[in-house]
């Protein structure tokens, strides 16, 4: 494959391989007695009426709320709050649609046939399959209807300006993190005003709620995601040169930014000196409505007292963006259950470099635009956040940062692709971190995996641990050392991402599908595990085999 050849499709792989300290508690953003919390939410999920929790809270109410609680409420009293099965599913037929119906198909107006990178790339039927790849916009291009606008409390998908693009399968909204990837394949597709679109969505989502949620559904309100918005609009920018998009939005990103600092942040104390930095946190008990039923369940295993915490736990392992995952249950009472997940009691390597590298850019955003106070603020802040990396989560004896087990005061030594997350957001300050960071991968044996780094080396059955493999992971790493002047380094970033398309390719060939994890212990197949079936997506309706484009290809 020629040299720049990899940098194309991992881009295009990328954005289509898709996801206590001072805090103070707010009230809960979402108060729906139906999408959020209350006992129709309740006994419907527990009814276990769908094979997913998440299909119901998707569903369309047909009339106001209050009228479809009146009659519920009936209902509850006819059966003395015990509702038959088949009583339950005529009363979902009676007031609530089917999912979707509140979107519209729609075709990116600034898609195009031919983008230039796809004749960038030599071999033919790695070109063939981009650009099939690329059709997929036009698929995945949702616009919410008018009258999501008009009646929102029909809803629980929050109500978009502009058209948007989605993951696709179970998931019929955007989501946070997931969209930052989606956003380098659209520029890689020369589709800036569809990533304008995106854009201006989540600075609205801030403007209203102080933050970006999860994803656009009421139910997602209570929990953030990793914070990507900043480099968002930086990616944006660099490509067109909107500098008066970014003046007129600059203070929504600072808003986005102080969510994080002033509701996630945590004080840690080491050597005499105390540090800030921030976790995931999310401080609203109750099960997720999207998932009601699993987080009730897992809750009856412990004592009552303990479920509100499980429950935020849960909720902050979602906010992450790794639900669910070994890395947070590590020090906990019993690390092999689900229960002791303790996702706000660890300080993440990953989050804190994102924010590092938000700092940075709002530092060069505020230079740019000539206010060389806010510069110096954001300076300092990254500044700071600089120090506090080095002294909390970098290892010198294993050439990495890891987490920071704040309950048992240590490092958690095991190994995520996110210990390598500062190389990829550029917050590190000696060059030579890099090439350490290349040993520490040699050391840790994961160069020897031929199909993509895995999530973890722990093998428990979640979805974020091995053998699964995601794209934003593989981005972490392989940009990362892609940083690094040394030969050798940039040689591994590219074998590494080699690694990654040849799997993607191969599946594709065999499913015609692009799926969100893979089994990187099988040859690349579909990943598995957590709480729904791997999605996948296909823009055919036969295999690769069929069309052409399986067989012997030229990989250099």
């Amino acid at each position: 494959m020629p040299e720049k050849t990899w940098e194309l499709c991992l881009l295009l792989l990328l954005g289509l391989g898709l996801g206590l300290g001072s805090q103070q508690a707010l009230p809960p953003p979402c108060e729906s007695q139906i999408y959020c919390h209350g006992e129709l939410l309740h006994q419907v999920q527990m009814a276990k009426l769908y094979q997913d929790d998440k299909q119901f809270v998707d569903m369309p109410l047909s009339s106001a709320p209050d009228q479809v609680l009146q009659h519920f409420n009936k209902l509850v009293n006819t059966h003395n709050h015990s509702i038959p099965a088949d009583q339950l599913q005529v009363f979902l037929q009676e007031h609530f649609h089917a999912v979707g119906q509140e979107l519209q198909p729609w075709i990116p107006e600034d898609w195009k046939d031919s983008p230039r990178f796809l004749q960038k790339i030599s071999d033919s039927k790695l070109r063939s399959w981009a650009g099939q790849l690329h059709q997929l916009w036009k698929k995945l291009g949702k616009k919410v209807k008018p009258e999501v606008l008009h009646h929102p409390e029909r809803f629980s998908l929050i109500y978009s300006q502009h058209p948007f693009i989605v993951p696709g399968g179970r998931f019929l909204e955007f989501y946070y993190w997931d969209s930052y990837w989606v956003m380098e394949g659209l520029l890689l597709s020369e589709m800036p005003e569809t990533v304008k679109g995106m854009l201006q969505n989540f600075l609205d989502l801030v403007q209203i709620y102080g933050h970006v949620p999860n994803g656009a559904r009421v139910y997602y309100l209570q929990r953030s995601q990793p914070p990507l918005l900043t480099l968002m609009m930086d990616r944006y920018v660099t490509y067109t040169n909107d500098t008066a998009f970014l003046w007129d939005n600059i203070g929504t990103l600072a808003l986005e930014l102080d969510f994080w600092t002033k509701n996630r942040n945590i004080s840690v104390n080491l050597g005499g000196k105390s540090y800030i930095l921030n976790h995931y946190y999310v401080p609203y008990g109750g099960p997720r409505p999207e998932s009601y039923s699993k987080d009730a369940e897992l809750a009856d295993t412990l004592p009552e007292g303990n479920r509100e915490a499980l429950w935020a736990e849960l909720k902050a392992g979602a906010e992450s963006g790794w639900d669910f995952s070994s890395r947070w249950l590590i020090g906990g009472p019993n690390p092999d259950l689900l229960s002791s997940i303790r996702t706000s009691k660890l300080v993440p390597v990953d989050l804190n470099a994102f924010l590092c590298q938000a700092e940075e850019l709002m530092s060069n955003f505020y230079t740019s635009l000539g206010n060389d106070s806010q510069a110096t603020k954001y300076r300092n802040l990254r500044e700071q956040r600089l120090a506090a990396l080095k002294a909390i989560l970098w290892d010198e004896e294993k050439g990495v940062w890891f987490d920071y087990d704040l309950e048992n005061r240590k490092k958690n030594r095991e190994f995520y692709p996110s210990n390598l997350a500062p190389l990829w957001a550029g917050c590190f300050s000696d060059p030579g971190v890099v090439d350490k960071a290349l040993k520490y991968l040699e050391d840790s044996q994961i160069l020897t995996y031929r199909y993509g780094i895995p999530t973890s080396l722990r093998k428990t059955g979640r979805q974020w641990d091995f053998p699964n493999a995601w794209a934003p992971l593989q981005d972490l790493v392989i940009r990362g050392l892609a940083k690094s002047p040394s030969p050798r380094t940039q040689e591994v970033a590219f074998q590494l991402a080699q690694n990654w398309i040849r799997t993607n390719f191969d599946a594709y060939s065999q499913k015609a599908a692009m799926y969100e994890k893979y089994d990187i212990s099988n040859g690349g197949q579909p990943g598995g595990g957590g709480e729904y079936e791997v999605q996948g997506l296909s823009p055919l309706a036969m295999p690769l085999s069929r069309r052409g484009l399986a067989g012997p290809m030229e990989w250099s």
